[in-house]
């Protein structure tokens, strides 16, 4: 019969006084022993065989101290079940064999580097800031995989929405990233399957229902006809937005970075940012008016239409990112101002003109059409962002009913 415990070695004493915090085996009267970290002996609960609480990192401690233990049960019990010979050496010798364990920063942290090795800096900037607020969320120096149970994922989104009043979705967000961790650890043998939070009968990763509102007709012809100086930053800004709106909602990494020989004649070409494909549109008129007033400013056929990139470093995909976010904060703030001075109550940003081209399409235009507009891989995302806008059927129903 073999045996587990934590304990507080005080066979064995270090000169500042501290003693050993040991996993103890015993198989056939002889012990072996699993060293874990040296303590001074007031913060030994010897009760509970347990860190106390006033000890830093004692939850840390107490976690590995938890896991050491369940490890080594676990390999007396499988042992015994096959009737295999073991000692207590044995036991011992194979939990202390183990590599180090990674931890969750540790991974997450090269996880982020290689993000940033691939030029993915969007990525790489949201779950950087993920994993920092993490690291202020978990008070202890590091965090480990088998410590990120049901418990921590409830606690975690409190904190999120009670702290920093984050919405259900960002409280996803943070799970997301949590999984993505979990599987890569998984897959590299960091931790056991079995400690895996997610699924069912554990935590679900569901995204709530968002409402998509966009422009009207009316609204965006309230922007058009604003009086703006031309050599202010809100006219710029003004500009940015139309031209994203005119071409059904481009983003503004993929507006930033277009340049004078992307345009054809009447047409423009340009790779997108998100999925690399290659696109191809017709230039409307009004589009074509609002890049006719950068004409002044291009310094050859491979210059940037607008000046954002201009002064970039083409060759670091980094210098892209800052400038390009940048110039969104930037466009964002002028917007805000121009919805103002437009009357407009509803939000305005950048990412507004893709739902403003939605919303005005409706269902004026087949989903196929609108896949290859809006450049999604899929007619059922198409359907899915579509379905945002269209509700001409449900007005009619409730109408129906109402009319009495």
């Amino acid at each position: 019969m073999a045996s587990v415990k934590a304990l507080l070695y005080k066979s064995k004493k270090k000169a500042d006084g501290r003693f050993p915090i040991v996993i103890r085996v015993i198989k056939n009267r002889k012990p072996k022993y699993i060293y874990i970290e040296w303590i001074e002996e007031k913060f030994w609960d010897k009760n509970s065989l347990t860190v106390k609480t006033s000890y830093p990192n004692s939850k840390r401690l107490n976690n590995l101290i938890r896991k050491k233990v369940l490890e080594a049960e676990d390999l007396i019990l499988e042992s015994e079940s096959y009737d295999r010979r073991f000692t207590a050496q044995q036991i011992t010798k194979q939990i202390k064999s183990e590599r180090r364990t990674t931890s969750f920063f540790e991974l997450a942290e090269n996880y982020i580097a290689d993000l940033e090795a691939m030029n993915k800096y969007c990525r790489s900037s949201s779950d950087g800031a993920k994993l920092s607020r993490l690291k202020k969320f978990h008070t202890d120096h590091d965090l480990q995989f088998y410590e990120i149970d049901e418990h921590f994922l409830k606690r975690l989104r409190v904190t999120l929405i009670g702290k920093y009043k984050t919405s259900e979705r960002t409280v996803m967000n943070y799970y997301v990233f949590i999984r993505t961790l979990f599987n890569l650890a998984i897959a590299n043998r960091i931790i056991d399957a079995k400690y895996y939070p997610f699924g069912r009968g554990r935590i679900k990763i569901k995204f709530p229902e968002t409402l998509k509102i966009g422009l009207d007709e009316n609204e965006i012809t309230a922007i058009e006809g604003l009086s703006l100086d031309k050599i202010s930053p809100a006219w710029h800004a003004r500009n940015i937005f139309l031209f994203s709106f005119y071409l059904a909602g481009i983003r503004i990494s993929d507006v930033v970075k277009m340049k004078w020989s992307d345009v054809k004649g009447d047409r423009i070409f340009y790779t997108m940012n998100k999925n690399q494909k290659t696109i191809s549109l017709k230039l409307p008129k009004k589009a074509l008016e609002i890049i006719n007033h950068y004409l002044k400013d291009k310094q050859s056929r491979n210059d940037f239409i607008f000046p954002e990139l201009k002064k970039a470093d083409i060759t670091n995909e980094k210098d892209i990112f800052d400038k390009t976010r940048a110039a969104n904060i930037k466009f964002n703030k002028h917007l805000k101002k121009i919805a103002d001075l437009a009357g407009i109550e509803k939000k305005v940003t950048m990412h507004i003109a893709r739902h403003s081209f939605g919303n005005i399409a409706g269902d004026k235009v087949s989903p196929q059409m609108l896949q290859k507009l809006y450049r999604h891989t899929s007619i059922t995302t198409t359907m899915g962002y579509q379905g945002n806008f269209i509700h001409k059927e449900a007005d009619d129903a409730l109408d129906t009913v109402l009319d009495f």
